[in-house]
């Protein structure tokens, strides 16, 4: 092929906005001009397509719009790894098996549970939920922060809201709409600007119209803070609690299994109240510390409860 028929193909590939076939004829031009003996310029191709293709890794696959505003986690939490109670384990199971099997669903006229509400007080374990479905399922996690759309752009939330519901659309994934409780509070309430109620119904509309094949998960501390029409909108909600004595013992010795030889769980039941699940967590974590720092084999209930008591003067003051 003469060298001005690659030409012309490189152009018509980038016209015809045919970005692999452009590689190819730039990779062909560059494999021409080695042949020549033109090393330099064959090198500076293969240079240029090189650092291309790692740009193009790094993009976010984001609208402009939406940068800062949503994250991605890729996940490797199992449902094994989340202490709840077995009523809370068994509707997530539900939902992961809804989904696997939703084409058997389909040919009976039947949706699977697709619009998720998690509630209940912070570090009962509902943000670790959302990653384990999206682990469980092989899917990307997006984290939208509902507190940054609304603080950053308020005004325009409306707009960002219908972005997110397209991207939702177009990509399949499990997205997490987190502190949903900023946008989500009641109409009625009269301290409400008139901007959050047209957000609120801006959301109903978008959730209740969602057909897409992704999972939407929403997250709330305070469910008395919500506007009562949400709820119809989701398909299930999950209810959290701060754990009680058989979670906390499960937590206790999943946590601490390496080091607790000479641990008497049970006599430490009584001064882990008002901690919740990632507190207690923090605090196995403060005392494992301690004990590798000190080069000890194995860690007393004294140690276990003094990290538990800073834990609980740190949150509970």
């Amino acid at each position: 092929m003469a060298k001005a028929d690659y030409i012309i193909s490189l152009i018509k590939s980038h016209y015809n906005n045919e970005p692999d076939r452009f590689t190819t004829m730039a990779l062909q031009i560059a494999a021409h001009e080695a042949k020549l003996g033109h090393t330099l310029v064959a090198n500076e191709i293969k240079k240029i397509i090189d650092k291309s293709k790692e740009v193009k890794q790094k993009t976010k696959a984001f609208a402009p719009d939406l940068q800062g505003l949503i994250l991605e986690n890729v996940s490797s939490v199992n449902l094994a790894d989340l202490i709840v109670s077995e009523d809370i384990k068994s509707k997530i199971a539900r939902i992961i098996s809804e989904f696997v099997q939703r084409d058997k669903l389909h040919k009976h006229d039947l949706e699977n549970r697709r619009k998720v509400l998690l509630s209940g007080p912070p570090g009962t374990g509902k943000t670790l939920t959302a990653s384990i479905i999206s682990n469980e399922l092989n899917l990307p996690l997006y984290t939208i922060l509902m507190d940054k759309m609304v603080t950053k752009y308020m005004g325009e939330t409306s707009a960002k809201l219908r972005q997110v519901f397209d991207l939702i659309k177009q990509k399949q994934g499990i997205y997490l709409f987190d502190e949903f409780d900023a946008i989500g509070g009641e109409r009625s309430r009269d301290n409400d600007v008139g901007e959050m109620r047209r957000v609120v119904n801006s959301f109903l509309q978008f959730i209740e119209r969602d057909n897409s094949d992704s999972l939407i998960i929403a997250i709330t501390n305070n469910r008395a803070l919500l506007d009562q029409a949400l709820f119809r909108r989701f398909d299930d909600v999950i209810l959290y609690h701060l754990p009680d004595n058989d979670e906390k013992l499960a937590l206790l010795k999943n946590r601490l299994s390496r080091y607790s030889k000479n641990v008497n769980f049970s006599q430490l039941l009584p001064n882990i109240n008002g901690l919740s699940h990632a507190e207690i967590s923090l605090a196995c974590i403060d005392a494992i510390k301690e004990t590798v720092l000190n080069e000890k084999q194995a860690m007393s209930n004294q140690l276990i409860l003094k990290s538990i008591k800073d834990r609980n003067a740190a949150y509970h003051k």
